[in-house]
């Protein structure tokens, strides 16, 4: 039987190995931004919600996504 590991390890300041890099910072959006997602392609940010999700044109169809999320970047 395994025993589950912690998501991420604390770093531990008297440790002879390196911290860990630092989480890059969430992307930003606002409106009328161009953005690009891996599955619905070209799109225009029409709205964004308190930094928690945005919703976006894509021609034939809007979609609200949640942020932050791999598949949507900023052009």
């Amino acid at each position: 039987m395994k025993r589950a590991r912690a998501a991420t390890r604390r770093y531990l300041p008297g440790s002879p190995f390196k911290p860990p890099p630092p989480a890059p910072p969430a992307e930003q959006f606002a409106v009328q931004d161009q953005v690009t997602h891996d599955r619905y392609g070209l799109g225009l940010v029409i709205g964004v919600e308190d930094g928690n999700a945005v919703l976006v044109d894509f021609g034939a169809r809007q979609e609200r996504i949640t942020i932050p999320c791999a598949k949507l970047t900023k052009l």
